[in-house]
């Protein structure tokens, strides 16, 4: 067999490598600009890409981190289900398995679309969008107390939704019947299909202007490169075994905690992740499944390897994911996986806390790590039609060495997607927007702060409204690094109209709210990073003036007396004297 990839100029495999990843970004555009729902063309809670013909990941234009290498198993599990040869243009299918195909709940509806060319197949596109309904027992779909699969909507398991270009009718009224807002979830299946189509349609021009086989010899390049960077950034990171361990809260039925631990392997060839020994899978719908679990170890890999790095499967060949069977890391059918972030991101979180000491300048301190997902359902009071939030909720990130923690920021799991504006929820919801602020709680002090969390308050203009609310890291706080102090727990309260209020909490389902109601949301305050002593009693006095912090925590927590009326610095306590005097000396 020629090898083609050596008798091609490296010049020209750098330009369709290049080529390939525009591409993916060109599809994820695409799906933005012609989908109906605010989760998508607001938040950004989707991905696109294309895959080689064997499913490896190529390229991926992305919103939510946690969709990291999961189009490559939906590609897989395409390809294990139909083989090439069931396989021909035109075809689209549809997938949503939790389990196997590239996983994480329901809501995240994937299509994948092979591409031929001169009758070969060389290629896929595929996508996975968070559709506002597909069913299920409660609205919006991701039930917070379900206990099987079954509740949590509807199940698509591998199946063509088009065959050589003619759409699978039957299918597309089965969808129809059984989602709440069937124009939002067709409309943004529609959606997914233009992108697919547009991928497809990149990918045969590139093969028009530079031949099949030289497209397919830059596809092998773009994988080797990016194992060739992962490896060198691999051998820099130190060696060894390094092991945490910690908790999550509960599964939304008092369940819990529920125990969790890693152990990190680096050697200059691989970067193993042993999660053995955690807990086995929960009744309530907290668990995740292996694919997802993989997706956010290789987002917490990129992370301390190179952040900067365009994804493919290349990328992740020195990565190993380890967990038992059935466990809440690694779940199976029929177990509920509705709220699957809280244990995803839970298992990626321990990856961090094991290496942040390891490798300051890459990872900070804890941050919220809950999606803090809120959904609330209702009458809009202008029009009587049913309306329905879903979004997930910012907050603080911990700090890290040399800098104070972000303030505001979606967790590790959405990575850069963006809240539905306050502009947009008053038009389209039957809500207004109470207030949206940062919390401002004394939280996740060190030399450098912890990052603010946020409030959010929502005001029900109508009766009979509802909302669920899922705010892990209720109990087990973001923590700190060399005497950081931890940050505060993601919670939420309700205030009703006769003065009463009720809370907070942390997990609640379909929480009954009538007209004048208000649900706060309040998000955690990320950890802090060294010793409160340690940080200049300038940056201090600022904190003060800004209301990151109280005259009383100036003094009490960083050893800094302000006068109250100016918040000038006046003194400082004994303990930070001897702090100083101690650093003085150390540094002669």
């Amino acid at each position: 067999m020629v090898n083609v990839k050596s008798k091609v100029d490296p010049f020209t495999l750098e330009i369709v490598k290049d080529s390939l990843i525009a591409i993916g970004e060109e599809m994820f555009y695409a799906l933005a600009r012609t989908s109906m729902s605010p989760i998508i063309y607001e938040v950004l809670d989707y991905a696109s890409g294309l895959t080689d013909a064997k499913g490896q990941l190529l390229t991926q234009g992305n919103g939510v981190t946690g969709f990291i290498g999961m189009l490559s198993f939906m590609v897989k599990e395409t390809l294990r289900k139909f083989g090439k040869e069931e396989l021909r243009p035109g075809d689209i299918i549809i997938i949503n398995d939790p389990y196997g195909g590239g996983g994480s709940h329901l809501s995240d509806v994937g299509l994948v679309m092979p591409i031929f060319y001169d009758g070969e197949l060389i290629a896929f596109s595929a996508n996975k969008a968070h559709w506002t309904e597909v069913g299920g027992k409660d609205p919006g779909s991701f039930s917070n107390d379900a206990v099987e699969i079954f509740q949590e909507g509807m199940q698509f398991p591998c199946v063509k939704l088009f065959e050589e270009g003619k759409v699978n009718q039957a299918l597309v009224d089965i969808i129809r019947s059984n989602v709440r807002f069937p124009d939002l979830s067709l409309g943004d299946m529609w959606a997914q299909v233009a992108a697919l189509r547009t991928g497809e349609k990149r990918v045969r021009e590139l093969c028009d202007k530079y031949g099949k086989d030289i497209v397919l010899a830059s596809i092998e390049h773009l994988l080797d490169h990016g194992e060739q960077l992962a490896r060198k950034e691999l051998k820099k990171l130190p060696k060894g075994t390094f092991e945490a361990e910690d908790y999550i809260d509960d599964d939304g039925f008092g369940n819990g905690p529920f125990k969790i631990k890693v152990k990190v392997t680096i050697t200059d060839d691989e970067f193993i992740c042993d999660f053995r020994g955690s807990h086995p899978q929960v009744p309530g719908p907290i668990n995740c499944s292996y694919t997802a679990l993989v997706s956010a170890v290789r987002t917490i890999f990129l992370a301390v390897t190179n952040p900067s790095q365009d994804v493919n499967d290349g990328v992740f060949r020195p990565l190993k994911v380890i967990t038992d069977p059935q466990s809440v890391l690694s779940a199976e059918r029929p177990a509920p996986v509705s709220i699957y972030w809280e244990s995803m991101l839970a298992g990626a979180d321990l990856i961090w806390k094991a290496l942040a000491p390891v490798v300051p300048h890459r990872l900070p301190a804890g941050h919220l790590l809950s999606v803090c997902a809120v959904v609330l359902a209702g009458k809009h009071p202008d029009t009587n039609e049913p309306f329905l939030i879903v979004e997930p909720s910012v907050g603080g990130w911990g700090a890290a060495e040399g800098q104070d923690g972000a303030r505001g920021q979606f967790c590790l799991g959405d990575g850069e997607t963006y809240n539905v504006p306050v502009e947009v929820a008053e038009t389209r919801y039957g809500v207004m927007v109470e207030e949206y602020a940062l919390r401002t709680d004394g939280a996740g002090a060190g030399e450098y702060i912890g990052g603010s969390g946020v409030i959010r308050s929502y005001r029900a203009l109508t009766d009979n409204q509802m909302v669920s609310v899922t705010f892990g890291r209720n109990k087990f706080l973001p923590w700190g690094i060399n005497g950081g102090h931890s940050g505060s727990a993601n919670e939420f309260i309700i205030q009703k109209a006769n003065g009463e209020v009720d809370g907070p909490y942390g997990i609640y389902p379909r929480y009954p709210l009538n007209k004048g109601d208000v649900v706060k949301l309040m998000t955690a305050t990320g950890g802090g990073y060294g010793n409160p002593l340690d940080r200049p009693a300038e940056k201090v006095a600022k904190d003060v003036k800004n209301g990151y912090f109280t005259v009383t925590q100036a003094k009490e927590i960083f050893g800094v007396i302000l006068n109250p009326d100016t918040f000038e610095i006046e003194g400082y306590t004994p303990l930070r004297s001897e702090r100083m005097k101690s650093k003085c000396k150390s540094s002669q």
